[in-house]
């Protein structure tokens, strides 16, 4: 089974293009998603996270104090780093039994934003960056989170890998920019994944 990630920053539109690829009848992992619902369901990152941030980070009800955890990670590299080096193992092996669960799919992807920072680009045969121009992500992200001002935006996209970077070290680009078309770039990698699986077999 070939395993294709998908990454690029936030605003790009990484969301949409994994839609098209699930309805194409491929499965989809959504770290992000994922990696929220690890946080609040296992309890053995559940007991580090307290450990390492305190009781606070989550509520008397068991839900995880978001709030909290952005203020005690996001403001603070280290405390951004112990985060990270404590939910990416756990998401990793998430990943992996899910993996298994899917092991019928001629192809599976993998939809994460920190695709090279948390080094689950390792697990992947391919890797595709979706990328859209700096303008664009901006007005999406003001129309998406009308909460967010352009220059939260702009601290966030910062923090994130260059978009040059993630394009160059990816294998296929789809470019996002309102210019081209979405489903053409699509469907020609979806037929060059699904000839590259036939020819293994």
């Amino acid at each position: 089974m070939l395993k294709i990630g998908i990454t690029g920053g936030i605003g790009v539109g990484k969301s949409v293009v994994c839609r098209m690829f699930a309805l194409l009848g491929i499965p989809v992992y959504d770290a992000d998603t994922r990696a929220k619902w690890v946080m609040r369901y296992d309890e053995a990152l559940k007991q580090e996270l307290t450990a390492a941030f305190g009781p606070e980070a989550y509520t008397p009800d068991g839900e995880l104090n978001r709030i909290y955890l952005a203020q005690a990670a996001f403001h603070n590299p280290e405390n951004l780093k112990l985060l990270n080096s404590l939910v990416h193992p756990h998401v990793g092996k998430d990943f992996t039994d899910w993996v298994e669960s899917n092991q019928t799919a001629p192809y599976i992807v993998k939809e994460a934003a920190l695709m090279y920072e948390s080094e689950a680009w390792r697990q992947m045969d391919e890797i595709i960056a979706v990328f859209a121009p700096m303008e664009v992500r901006i007005k999406r992200l003001l129309q998406r989170d009308p909460h967010r001002t352009q220059q939260d935006i702009e601290a966030i996209i910062s923090k994130q890998l260059k978009e040059e970077d993630k394009m160059a070290r990816a294998q296929h680009v789809i470019y996002n920019d309102d210019q081209q078309l979405l489903i053409p770039q699509v469907l020609q990698l979806h037929e060059g994944f699904l000839a590259k699986v036939k020819g293994v077999e």
